[in-house]
């Protein structure tokens, strides 16, 4: 088969066509992003991502962690005051204390190696949550030692199972933990929560349930269990923010525990997401695990 080339039809005409055609398209791409606010920008794969009215998922100011927070878990604030950051990391039984914006980390040992996923501080006292259910507290007086041995240990306060997420809520005086996998639930229909009261003891007053359906009725992108990771309770709506970092999702539900709204999470910001917390104005910090290739993070987003 011969081919032929016409000299005196080059392809001028047909790239000059395009070229306005894309210029149009980049001047248009910001302003679509102002026009739709809920729905965010475009990823790098030209994906949008929903995202709620108070906060913009696709915009975050990003705080990288020192290197032994390389594997950050939970995090918190103390009565929501945003001056000191309190991090867990899943391998070493220490609580970290970080200015945000600094690459310097204090940390407090409490206990051996294990897999410990979650923090809250509440009524003076500093709670951690091993992966099992096991919770250790200890005074907040202790956060500015090296090492700390006045440890309390709280073993089977809720059933057995995989748990990463818990969170203190001042408004209540009580603990809230969430199973990841837990054997009374199947989660791909229910998730399980336990509601913890605080003092001399820590007892297990009662739970709550989270409906899958609902989040599946909201989101294409739940085909697997629901498998929390972290929640907080935002002061200024008390929404509950719930994480996952395996299912890349963020479930929003009423303070029954309704779920109301999913927002799914862009993976190339969302590396692995396993805290969430407020600081007192209603901002909302997410913390990411890193890997060989980045750092840990913590995600600011500020309340519009």
């Amino acid at each position: 088969m011969e081919l032929r080339y016409d000299l005196n039809r080059p392809f001028t005409n047909t790239c000059k066509r395009i070229k306005p055609m894309k210029k149009n398209i980049q001047f248009l791409l910001p302003l679509l992003c102002l026009l739709l606010p809920f729905y965010g920008c475009l990823d790098n794969n030209g994906k949008k991502y929903k995202t709620p009215d108070a906060y913009d998922l696709n915009d975050p100011e990003k705080f990288v962690m020192p290197d032994n927070l390389l594997e950050i878990s939970g995090i918190c604030f103390y009565k929501g005051i945003k001056d000191t950051l309190y991090a867990i990391q899943d391998e070493d039984g220490k609580v970290f204390r970080v200015a945000l914006g600094t690459k310097k980390s204090y940390p407090v040992k409490f206990s051996k190696k294990g897999d410990y996923e979650d923090l809250a501080m509440l009524n003076e006292q500093v709670f951690v949550l091993k992966s099992d259910g096991t919770i250790f507290s200890f005074s907040r007086a202790e956060i500015n030692k090296e090492t700390t041995d006045a440890v309390s240990t709280w073993q089977a306060l809720v059933p057995r199972g995989e748990y990463e997420g818990m969170c203190a809520d001042e408004t209540t005086g009580k603990l809230y933990v969430i199973c990841k996998s837990c054997e009374p639930d199947d989660n791909y229909k229910q998730v399980s929560g336990f509601i913890l009261t605080t003092g001399a003891q820590v007892k297990n007053e009662g739970g709550f349930r989270i409906d899958v359906s609902s989040i599946q009725n909201l989101t294409k992108k739940l085909k697997s269990g629901f498998r929390p990771s972290a929640l907080a309770r935002n002061p200024v709506t008390s929404e509950w923010y719930i994480l996952s970092g395996s299912n890349k999702l963020l479930v929003v539900a009423d303070s029954a525990w309704k779920v109301k709204d999913v927002y799914p999470l862009n993976g190339n910001m969302f590396n692995q997401a396993e805290g969430i917390t407020f600081d007192n104005a209603g901002n909302l910090y997410i913390s990411n695990e890193g890997d060989d290739e980045s750092n840990g993070n913590v995600l600011l987003f500020k309340r519009k």
